[in-house]
């Protein structure tokens, strides 16, 4: 089986206080965080006991999870094994880098991180540092911003300051319409941004969630993705492999990158072909087509981001 996870636990803190997300500065108990340490180590365990699939996992925390030792170790521990393709994570970078080199030359190249700017939460010079850092041992990456008015100035900075190869990506603000002019914007430093402009149809249309995609929780329950709660069985007792299998999405819309990426009604496989996981794009960077299959007018406002 050639399977591809998103795994979510209980950890719901962070060390940041974004405004515009609900975990800022929020503090885990002791009994949490230990909760949450256990859930991930059990399941670290069962995928590397998986030796006769190819398995490829994004943790998608709702906190920040570098900051914490047994999301680091994970990372270095699955990225050694030779049926894990792919270990990535979504991800502030607040913490040390260092630890990366833990995983070894061969174990660097199949870990890759999702890494948020925050303006305001951290020093522009310190992200900018912590990217190079990245670079320098050989970590894939992406880079990018929520887009706010009030960030357009710092992503621009940091557009100019990267590499051109690094791809520097832009999420729609939850709840925010955008003109077409603030839209443009927004698509003179992210090309791919009216891929996340608006919301995609998803009703009755076939997604690989369910099917190559499962999405885990800390209990091991397994859902075709985060957010269609309807249950397929546990990872742990093997009951989900049953449930695979093709599926329309249930949903009218799809909002969320991590959940419109796998639309089989969108071409984003082949834009972010080898980077699906840690939102690389193939290069050069393929452009969406114009005009685009979502006209704002006949959409939904958006109703969470992940």
């Amino acid at each position: 089986m050639d399977l591809t996870i998103l795994y979510r636990g209980p950890l719901s803190s962070c060390d940041y206080d974004c405004p515009y997300c609900p975990f800022a500065k929020r503090r885990d108990s002791r009994e949490q965080l230990r909760a949450d340490r256990a859930a991930l180590e059990r399941f670290t365990a069962w995928a590397a006991a998986q030796t006769g699939d190819r398995i490829s996992v994004l943790f998608t925390p709702w906190g920040e999870g570098l900051v914490r030792s047994w999301y680091r170790r994970a990372l270095v521990e699955l990225a050694r094994l030779p049926h894990i393709h792919r270990v990535a994570i979504q991800t502030n970078i607040s913490s040390r880098t260092g630890w990366l080199a833990e995983a070894g030359e061969a174990g660097r190249e199949k870990i890759a991180l999702w890494c948020t700017y925050h303006p305001g939460q951290t020093p522009f010079e310190r992200f900018l540092t912590k990217c190079e850092e990245l670079a320098a041992l050989g970590i894939r990456h992406s880079v990018g911003v929520v887009g706010l008015d009030g960030h357009l100035d710092e992503a621009r900075r940091l557009r100019a300051a990267l590499p051109d190869e690094v791809y520097l990506w832009v999420n729609a603000a939850e709840g925010h319409t955008y003109s077409d002019e603030e839209a443009d914007r927004w698509t003179a430093i992210d090309p791919l941004f009216p891929y996340s402009r608006y919301p995609h149809r998803s009703a009755g249309l076939p997604c690989r969630t369910g099917e190559s995609v499962i999405s885990v929780d800390g209990e091991g329950t397994v859902r075709r993705c985060h957010f269609v709660p309807a249950e397929l069985g546990s990872l742990y007792d093997g009951s989900y492999r049953r449930a695979l299998g093709p599926r329309a999405c249930p949903l009218a819309v799809c909002d969320c990158h991590i959940g419109y990426v796998h639309l089989e009604t969108l071409p984003l496989y082949d834009v972010f072909a080898g980077g699906v996981l840690e939102r690389i794009p193939a290069s050069p960077l393929p452009l969406p087509a114009s005009p685009l299959p979502f006209p704002a007018s006949s959409l939904p406002s958006r109703t969470g981001r992940a």
